[in-house]
């Protein structure tokens, strides 16, 4: 599970076996977790997060979308 970002408390990561899906990322913060397609982007699930985090959250995924493209394409495709 690399991390790809990390911002305040939250880290974006991938696992391994999501290759096979659509470009994606994952955020945690503590117990809290939520998936975001990034392409376009939005919400796929979340647990524990407040609405007002959601959208704080995605926020950074879009501020950060490029950056996490790049890494998606370079850890699955080298």
């Amino acid at each position: 599970m690399p991390t790809v970002l990390r911002v305040g408390p939250y880290r974006f990561f991938f696992y391994a076996g999501d290759r096979d899906e659509s470009q994606h990322v994952h955020v945690e913060r503590d117990d809290s977790i939520a998936k975001f397609w990034l392409d376009p982007i939005r919400l796929q699930s979340s647990g524990g997060f407040s609405r007002t985090e959601i959208a704080r959250i995605q926020r950074l995924v879009t501020e950060h979308c490029s950056r996490l493209v790049e890494a998606w394409n370079v850890y699955f495709y080298g």
